[in-house]
């Protein structure tokens, strides 16, 4: 995902989960904020926000975190001396978020005691795969993943990347088609700009003037079926962006 993106439009009310590790995001880009609390959500775990430092702190107090997800670049104190402060207060995962790549930075990181590094631009599911991976070697929490999505006949089998119908056929899908489809799916009845699907996608913010996801969406609405009032499942919000319709289980 971009180090600085758009923030975006309001996603609603995350849908209900079971509760898992409880992860703290801190950047000061509030649509980074959003878009990455979202997604951890959505794949089960219980997620606060913090903009600074002072809020990092406060939170860190009043609630059991696990896992903190610190951006190095903040206003005020910045991640390096807060994840020292980190390392002598609680016993929290750290995952330290730069949008500096180079090898000193990370070094510096991990010096100080954070448990991994990544730098930005990156895929939130490359992030989701690292906290996963801390959580276990910490000992935190962490869920057995779904392997199926499944809504309105058709199942997402998301070790093979293949959807297929209710009955077994198999639904042929580009890569870039299923990537957009698990995306939606995993964020179901949520207005998704194109520039979110594309950080989610692809891990790069596009300009407001790139087409690929409108075409992906395109071809995915001929190759799924209408939905009970005749409208694709994946729905269009004029200035927005798309929402994909049906309820979403996991298996």
């Amino acid at each position: 995902m971009s180090s600085k993106s758009a923030p975006p439009s309001d996603l609603g009310p995350a849908p209900a989960l079971p509760e898992g590790a409880h992860v703290l995001v801190v950047d000061d880009d509030t649509g980074i904020r959003k878009l990455l609390s979202d997604f951890l959500r959505a794949n089960g775990f219980r997620v606060s926000t913090a903009a600074d430092g002072r809020q990092l702190v406060k939170t860190v107090i009043d609630a059991g975190i696990d896992l903190v997800v610190l951006d190095v670049m903040l206003p005020g104190r910045g991640g390096f001396d807060l994840c020292r402060d980190l390392r002598t207060s609680t016993s929290a995962a750290v995952i330290m978020l730069t949008a500096k790549g180079s090898e000193t930075d990370r070094i510096v990181g991990l010096e100080l005691g954070a448990d991994d590094y990544l730098a930005k631009p990156f895929n939130p599911r490359e992030l989701l795969a690292r906290i996963k991976a801390v959580l276990r070697r910490s000992g935190g929490d962490v869920k057995e993943p779904a392997r199926y999505l499944v809504f309105d006949g058709y199942r997402i089998d998301m070790q093979r990347r293949e959807l297929r119908t209710a009955n077994g056929v198999l639904v042929d899908l580009s890569a870039g088609e299923y990537d957009l489809l698990l995306t939606l799916a995993e964020m179901p009845q949520r207005v998704l700009s194109r520039d979110q699907l594309l950080d989610l996608t692809r891990g790069r913010l596009s300009s407001g003037f790139d087409r690929t996801i409108d075409v992906q969406v395109s071809r995915l609405r001929r190759k799924l079926a209408l939905g009970h009032d005749g409208e694709a499942v994946i729905k269009t919000v004029r200035g927005s962006g798309y929402m994909f319709l049906p309820s979403v289980f996991r298996e």
